[in-house]
C-alpha cells in the first residue's frame, strides 16, 4: 500500500518559511517580499490567503509551536522518572545551545519582539509558554513537590533566562540550565 503525500500549497509554503525566517531573523526585519520569495508565491497570493502580515505571525507560530514544544518536552521518554523529564528538557536546551547561531526559542522572540501581550502572536506565543510551565508542574506534582505550580514557573523562568544568555553571549550554557533546574528541584523536592 503507498501512501498519497499532500500537495504542498502555498500556504503551507507561507508557514513554513514564514516560521523559519520570523524565527532566524525577526518579524520586523523579513518583509513581505522576502517572505513571498522564499515561499514562492506573489504577494497577492499571501495576502488572499491571509489578511495581514501579523495573521500570518500568529498562524506560522501557532503551525509549528507543537513541534517546538515536542522537540522540548520529552514525551518519548515515558520510562524516565518526572524529575529526570524536566532535568531532560534542560539538558536539551543545553545541548541546542551550543549549535552556532542559536536562534532561542522561537514564543519568547516573539513576545520580545511585538511587545504588544495582546498582539494575536503573543497570544500565541503565551499560550505555548504555558504549556511549558504546565509540563514542570504536572511532572513537579508527580515528583512530590510541596509547590508544584511556583516550581513550575521558576523553572520556566530559568529556561527563559538560559535562553536569553545563550542568545546574548553567542555561546553554549555549558550545563548551567540543567545545573540550576536541579538546585530548584533539589529545593523543592528534598532529593538529589
Amino acid at each position: 500500500m503507498t501512501s498519497v503525500k499532500a500537495p504542498d500549497t502555498p500556504r503551507d509554503r507561507l508557514l513554513r518559511a514564514a516560521a523559519d525566517l520570523f524565527h532566524r531573523e525577526g518579524i520586523a526585519s523579513t518583509g513581505v517580499e522576502r517572505l513571498c520569495q522564499a515561499a514562492g508565491v506573489s504577494k497577492r497570493t499571501m495576502y488572499q490567503l491571509f489578511e495581514t502580515k501579523d495573521a500570518l505571525v500568529a498562524e506560522s507560530l501557532a503551525a509549528s509551536g507543537p513541534a517546538i514544544l515536542a522537540m522540548h518536552l520529552s514525551e518519548e521518554t515515558p520510562g524516565l522518572a518526572p524529575r529526570d523529564r524536566i532535568l531532560a528538557v534542560f539538558s536539551r536546551l543545553d545541548e541546542m545551545s551550543r549549535s552556532p547561531g542559536f536562534p532561542g526559542c522561537p514564543f519568547l522572540n516573539t513576545a520580545v519582539e511585538l511587545r504588544d501581550p495582546g498582539h494575536p502572536a503573543s497570544v500565541v506565543a503565551r499560550d505555548h509558554k504555558q504549556r511549558l510551565s504546565d509540563f514542570f508542574a504536572e511532572q513537579a506534582r508527580l515528583a512530590g513537590a510541596r509547590d508544584p505550580e511556583t516550581l513550575a514557573k521558576q523553572l520556566t523562568i530559568v529556561y527563559d533566562g538560559s535562553v536569553g544568555r545563550a542568545v546574548t553571549q553567542g555561546a553554549g550554557l555549558d550545563g548551567l540550565a540543567r545545573l540550576t533546574a536541579s538546585a530548584l528541584l533539589d529545593a523543592q523536592l528534598g532529593t538529589s
